[in-house]
């Protein structure tokens, strides 16, 4: 039996682990903190459905588990955390626009293609009604925290699409800016400005409506609540 027991986090992408690795592993220093990075939106990859979605994320436990010699008691939390990327936003606020990359703002997302956003955000958002419904996996508890429309949105305070060397540098200057201060990140994450009320359930209920998850939002402060 470990003497510390894990915290998964289970993130996007590098940048992602970049920004916050430091600080969630000072924050829970007593803890064994692992990061595994998806590599992109796991509600999306691979043509995920509503039905093996527990699969996959229970694929990215065993895979840390094996890989570090866990047993699956070693774990106490997983969190997951998610970019929103506008979906639950109407479809009619899915406009056309002749571009390679769709384009996320404050009111509307710009694609190509709008029904294959349209279908997209329909998949995703039921895929996400029924991750904030888990309470465990595998047996272990799991929570999913969003942001919106995106991690770079809700730290860096611009909604663009950044380039993977953009993110880089960003993530780094934001770990190094909270290198130590653990607390102040918390204060930060915790921000009305940022911070959605209520309970961790009525966040989702709330990121759900209108064009809220487009606007910059998230209930990552929920990590740091009831530890």
């Amino acid at each position: 039996m470990r003497e510390k027991k894990v915290v998964l986090f289970i993130v996007e992408g590098p940048s992602d682990e970049a920004a916050l690795g430091s600080v969630m592993k000072e924050y829970f220093s007593s803890d064994e903190v692992q990061f595994v990075v998806v590599h992109g939106d796991i509600t999306l990859k691979d043509n995920v459905s509503l039905d093996d979605i527990k699969k996959k994320i229970n694929e990215q436990i065993e895979y840390i588990q094996r890989r570090y010699r866990y047993n699956f008691d070693d774990f106490i939390r997983i969190i997951h955390i998610v970019d929103m990327d506008g979906v639950y936003i109407p479809s009619e606020d899915i406009k056309n626009a002749d571009i390679e990359e769709v384009q996320y703002y404050e009111d509307f997302i710009l694609a190509k293609h709008v029904q294959v956003i349209a279908d997209r955000n329909k998949r995703k958002g039921d895929i996400l009604f029924k991750l904030r419904k888990t309470g465990k996996i595998h047996e272990i508890p799991y929570r999913i925290y969003f942001n919106s429309c995106n991690l770079e949105h809700v730290l860096y305070g611009e909604l663009k699409n950044y380039s993977n060397e953009e993110k880089q540098r960003l993530s780094d200057e934001f770990a190094d800016k909270y290198d130590g201060r653990a607390e102040e990140f918390v204060t930060f994450i915790s921000e009305p400005a940022i911070a959605v009320l209520g309970t961790y359930q009525k966040t989702w209920d709330y990121i759900e409506k209108d064009k809220n998850s487009l606007h910059r939002h998230s209930n990552m402060h929920f990590i740091f609540k009831n530890r």
